[in-house]
């Protein structure tokens, strides 16, 4: 029987990230010869964020997530405020554009990367350069849902290995072709970084180990591959939302039929 598993464990040295700090440097400073080939380490976007200078004044809270803002997705009043869920601009869809007061200095908010791909990439090759080893980075961050209670860590930036494991075209166990099978690898491991590093833990880095068959190189394409364009989207839009489009559509169709008529 051949068995199968995964190693998966937090890099602990880190302290409070300031902006230009070089993270390459310090994670392998961290990770102290414990990297091997084939490892993925997971960094979770605050840090990016932070040494990125991606923060603004808690009291632009509210403008920054309209100017990180593309498209409204839903919104929904409650006691404490209004939610929005908003399509940002690295195309994620997200509650409050990603961003966050969590893990944030005192006063401030967090933007996410202006480029999460181009900031794995970044780090990857400066982690490969130092190391000597082909490794594989994901930057992840927090996301609800739909349909699903809580919140899990996804990609939002990959570097060096593949996002998706395409299965089309090959038989399950008992013979069957899957044709519709592609496994979201990159969102996998980062919900099983978040295991370890955890959102209180303060271990904003976790190495996943056993996962070498999807370091790739440089050039493979990032976690921007994993968002679903809102044209196949059949959910682009939120109840309330997509009931004000229908009836804007509607209602200037009934006017153009009756200037027809006249």
């Amino acid at each position: 029987m051949e068995l199968f598993g995964l190693k998966v464990f937090t890099l602990g040295g880190f302290g409070e990230i300031a902006a230009g700090d070089d993270l390459a440097d310090l994670i392998a400073e961290a990770a102290q010869s414990r990297l091997v080939d084939g490892d993925i380490v997971a960094v979770t976007s605050k840090i990016v964020s932070k040494a990125e200078g991606r923060v603004v004044q808690a009291a632009d809270r509210e403008q920054a997530i309209t100017d990180e803002t593309v498209r409204v997705v839903a919104s929904r009043a409650h006691p404490g405020g209004v939610t929005r869920i908003v399509e940002n601009r690295q195309g994620l869809v997200m509650a409050a554009a990603g961003v966050d007061t969590s893990n944030a200095p005192e006063g401030v908010v967090l933007l996410l990367p202006v480029d999460p791909d181009g900031s794995a990439r970044a780090i990857c090759a400066a982690l490969r350069e130092r190391t000597g080893l082909r490794l594989g980075v994901l930057i992840t961050d927090t996301a609800g849902r739909p349909w699903r209670e809580g919140q899990t860590d996804i990609a939002i930036g990959a570097a060096g290995l593949a996002v998706l494991d395409d299965l089309r075209g090959t038989a399950d166990v008992s013979g069957r072709r899957l044709d519709v099978t592609v496994a979201a690898v990159a969102d996998e491991i980062a919900g099983a970084a978040d295991l370890v590093k955890g959102k209180t833990s303060g271990n904003p880095v976790a190495v996943v180990r056993g996962l070498g068959r999807l370091v790739a190189e440089l050039d493979v394409a990032g976690a921007r591959a994993l968002q679903r364009p809102s044209d196949t989207d059949m959910f682009r839009l939120g109840t309330a939302e997509a009931r004000a489009e229908g009836y804007g559509e509607g209602f200037a169709a009934g006017l153009a039929a009756a200037a027809g008529k006249s």
